[in-house]
C-alpha cells in the first residue's frame, strides 16, 4: 500500500520518494487508486503557496501559484496536452497517423497554442479568484487526478509499452473507493463543489468520447490532456461563478 503511494507521488510530481518503491510492479499498477490523494497533496500544497502570498497582488499571486503548480507536477500532463493536441490536428481523422504524431516529442503549433491558452486560463482564472483561492485549488488537482483514475478504470489502452500501460492492471475496487470518495470530498464545499464535480465529469465524458471515436481508447497522452481540461474547466467555471 505504502509503495503504491509512493509511486503515485513520484509519477505525478518531482516531490522525491525512494528509489525502491519503483521495483515493485504491483505497486504500480496499485498506484492508480492513490492518484486521487496525491492531486489533493498538491492542492494542499498550493493552498499553502496562496495562504503566503495572500497580501500580494492578485496578478502576481496568480503568476507564482500557475508557477508552483508546473515546478510541482514537472509539467508533466501539459506534455501530454500538447502532444494530444499536435496529434488531433495533424491526424485528420486518422488513428494510426494520430497515434504516431503522438508520440512524436517535438511540439507543432497545436500544441504551443494549447499550452499557452491552457496556461493563461489558469492564470486568468487564479487571478479571478480572489486572495483566497483555496477551494479552486484542492478541488481542481484532486479531480483531474480522479478523472485519471476513471479513464484508466473504463476505457482500453491503445499503446503497448506506453508510460500508462501498467494502470491497466489497477485493482478495480480500491480505484472506485478512491473515485466515491473523491466525489464525497466535493460535498463539504456545498455549490462551488457540486459545480466542480459536475464540470470535471462533463469534460471527462466529452474527452473519453473523442478518444474512443478517434483511437478506440486512450493513452498516457490523451490522460495528461484530460488532466490539464479537468484543471482548467474546474478553475475557470469556479472563478465565473
Amino acid at each position: 500500500m505504502m509503495r503504491a503511494l509512493l509511486v503515485a507521488i513520484g509519477f505525478l510530481t518531482r516531490l522525491p520518494v525512494p528509489g525502491y518503491a519503483y521495483d515493485d510492479a504491483r505497486a504500480k499498477a496499485a498506484s492508480l487508486a492513490w492518484y486521487p490523494l496525491v492531486g489533493a497533496l498538491i492542492g494542499f500544497l498550493l493552498g499553502v503557496l496562496a495562504w503566503v502570498l495572500r497580501d500580494a497582488s492578485a496578478l502576481l499571486s496568480a503568476g507564482l501559484l500557475v508557477a508552483a503548480w508546473v515546478a510541482i507536477t514537472g509539467a508533466l500532463h501539459l506534455d501530454g496536452l500538447a502532444d494530444s493536441a499536435d496529434a488531433w490536428i495533424g491526424g485528420l481523422g486518422d488513428r494510426e497517423k494520430t497515434l504516431a504524431i503522438m508520440k512524436d516529442p517535438r511540439s507543432g503549433p497545436a500544441g504551443v497554442v494549447a499550452l499557452v491558452l491552457v496556461l493563461l486560463l489558469k492564470f486568468s482564472a487564479l487571478s479571478g479568484l480572489g486572495p483566497a483561492p483555496w477551494v479552486a485549488l484542492l478541488l481542481a488537482p484532486l479531480l483531474s487526478r480522479a478523472s485519471l483514475a476513471a479513464l484508466f478504470l473504463t476505457t482500453p489502452y491503445v499503446r503497448s509499452g506506453g508510460l500508462g500501460a501498467a494502470l491497466v492492471e489497477a485493482p478495480r475496487q480500491a480505484c472506485v473507493i478512491a473515485l466515491l470518495a473523491s466525489a464525497a470530498a466535493c460535498l463539504p464545499f456545498g455549490g462551488r463543489g457540486l459545480l466542480a464535480l459536475v464540470l470535471a465529469a462533463a469534460v471527462f465524458g466529452l474527452w473519453r468520447r473523442a478518444c474512443m471515436t478517434r483511437l478506440g481508447g486512450c493513452t498516457g497522452d490523451t490522460a495528461g490532456a484530460l488532466a490539464e481540461m479537468v484543471e482548467v474547466a474546474v478553475l475557470v467555471g469556479l472563478a465565473l461563478r
